[in-house]
């Protein structure tokens, strides 16, 4: 019979009370600013800013400061000398920073910072940073200027040298051509920002951990224009991926067709087929310490692929299916003693038996029962109902959750598994 134990309070890792500090240079990109400050206040962090003088031509000190609630930092050397402490902010700053954010950062700086310069409070600053303290740097600017030989020579001196490099997208940019020099969206700097400063907290038996998420559907080509498949997003196993790489993990993200962003400090695989995904899994199987299959992996497989379009020439066509591989399973079999494999059985409400019934013949250490109901769990929606059965029979059931926090507390089991050695 199972257990059922209590349900735990949620506690996410956030910024609360982690001090920010945020360089801003001169480039459009800086308009993305403010909505980035929002989001770390949301997180409870206290946020400092420093803009060059050629950032104020694209973003107002009073838009920064109102949604700082602190002053914005400019120059090294105050209006006034009455306030004596003021002449040392370049110092008090690097010390009281849990983490320096450089967005945007333009050629100018990014080459000033690769000499040593500190001709105003943002490089100044960047310097006196305590030595173990996180840097991240997103150049954004022209494709062609991001891709000279001086800022790639720039950027990796600063890699080398204790600095977080994030490269940026490809889109549109200000210029109106098409490129790589876009910087990431407010959502994921923050998310990067999260990652950096409490990814290695202690305290997560996932620190260090090599973790395989598998997510997505899977796409079986009847033709070169139309294939079977199934209405999974890749919502929970991206969710799951993200919480796990917040936590110290090192991911390998394995995923179908997804219309979904790479979640920060992810590895990424884009796969279409089952017998892709279990080739890129297989590749994985030896180094990986759990492995967590969220993707919804077609069972069955048309027996032959037709080259080009089958036309239509009757009421009526058949095809002829065969078994996929079993991702999970096949690695389940071959797990040694120290892995862990975790699966999911999404079911229509009141067949939590047969997730029991998987959990048993796939030989898993735990297993999410999704409650399918189309409308606020399973496919294509933001929200889950999950049920967490242990390989010692113990179940966590989870109320209705957003699939990040469900995520989360899944999380937390795993945690608990590891810890109790069971």
């Amino acid at each position: 019979m199972p257990r059922i134990i209590e349900e735990e309070s949620y506690t996410a890792m956030s910024l609360k009370d982690k001090n920010i500090l945020l360089g801003v240079c001169g480039g459009i990109a800086a308009y993305k600013i403010p909505m980035l400050i929002r989001l770390l206040k949301k997180q409870e962090a206290n946020v400092r800013v420093i803009l060059t003088q050629a950032a104020t031509r694209f973003v107002t000190e009073l838009t920064l400061s109102t949604l700082s609630q602190e002053p914005v930092l400019k120059d090294i050397f105050p209006d006034s000398s009455s306030v004596k402490e003021d002449w040392t902010k370049h110092i008090s700053m690097g010390e009281w920073a849990d983490a320096y954010i450089i967005a945007p950062a333009t050629a100018n700086t990014i080459a000033k910072l690769t000499a040593g310069i500190c001709d105003d409070m943002l490089t100044a600053s960047f310097l006196t940073l305590r030595p173990e303290k996180p840097k991240l740097i997103f150049p954004a600017m022209d494709g062609e200027m991001f891709a000279s030989a001086s800022v790639q020579r720039n950027l990796a001196w600063l890699s080398e040298n204790g600095c977080t490099i994030i490269n940026p997208e490809s889109g549109e940019l200000a210029s109106g051509q098409c490129g790589t020099g876009r910087m990431p969206e407010p959502e994921k700097i923050s998310e990067m920002i999260e990652t950096a400063v409490t990814g290695n907290l202690a305290g997560s038996t996932l620190h260090g951990k090599s973790i395989v998420v598998t997510a997505g559907p899977t796409r079986e080509k009847i033709d070169d224009v139309r294939f079977i498949s199934n209405y999974s997003s890749g919502k929970m196993g991206f969710a799951l991926a993200a919480a796990a790489a917040k936590r110290g993990a090192a991911v390998t993200l394995i995923t179908g067709p997804v219309h979904l962003p790479t979640p920060a400090g992810v590895n990424r695989l884009d796969v279409e087929s089952a017998s892709e995904m279990d080739l890129a899994a297989k590749k994985h199987y030896p180094s990986c310490d759990i492995f967590i299959g969220a993707a919804a992996v077609a069972d069955y497989r048309p027996m032959n692929h037709v080259a080009g379009k089958i036309k239509k020439n009757s009421t009526a066509m058949e095809i002829g299916l065969v078994r996929n591989p079993d991702v999970l399973a096949g690695f389940s079999k071959q797990k040694k003693t120290h892995q862990l494999a975790i699966g999911f059985s999404l079911e229509t409400a009141g067949n939590i038996g047969y997730a029991i019934e998987k959990l048993e013949q796939k030989k898993l250490d735990l297993i999410a029962y999704n409650a399918y109901d189309g409308k606020t769990s399973g496919f294509e929606v933001d929200t889950n109902i999950l049920t967490l059965i242990d390989r010692n029979g113990n179940v966590k059931e989870l109320p209705l959750l957003d699939k990040q926090e469900a995520a989360e507390r899944m999380l937390n089991v795993v945690e608990k598994l590891i810890s109790s050695g069971k």
